[in-house]
């Protein structure tokens, strides 16, 4: 019996706060509940997930799992801010998708532009909280091709 694929989620700052943060952009649904649901819809994969408002432990938390078999980030504003992440992506050899609930190449134009993108094999952003799953579903693609 082959094992399950691990999947490890991190979601970054301000993201515990889905479901009652600008719901008008993120919806009602908080992460927690929508997490759940995918575990439910995927029980071939096991997924586990981390959140974190703090940069360095999202580094870390890339760095600590290195042995899984995908990595799906959304390091939220970090992801305009920072070159860590990008770093910590480079620095292990799991496939990391980098998601984002609200198409950023339609907001402000300071959100236009990742420092992660280049360190992932893809980004998908625009498509709410369904992305995180679009981003599974590419990694377990990934994983067969590779």
């Amino acid at each position: 019996m082959e094992a399950k694929k691990r999947i490890l989620i991190i979601n970054g700052v301000n993201l515990q706060e889905l479901g009652t943060r600008e719901v008008n952009i993120y919806g009602t649904l908080c992460f927690d509940d929508y997490f759940k649901a995918l575990q439910q819809r995927h029980p071939e994969v096991e997924l586990h997930y981390f959140q974190s408002n703090h940069v360095g432990e999202l580094a870390e938390a890339i760095t600590r799992h290195k042995d899984f078999d995908g990595i799906i980030l959304n390091p939220g504003a970090y992801t305009h801010t920072t070159l860590v992440l990008a770093d910590a992506i480079k620095a292990v050899a799991v496939p990391v998708v980098e998601v984002h609930i609200t198409n950023l190449f339609g907001r402000e134009q300071y959100r236009r532009k990742s420092f992660i993108a280049g360190a992932c094999k893809g980004q998908i952003c625009g498509f709410g909280l369904n992305g995180y799953e679009m981003a599974l579903n590419a990694l377990e693609e990934f994983s067969i091709h590779n």
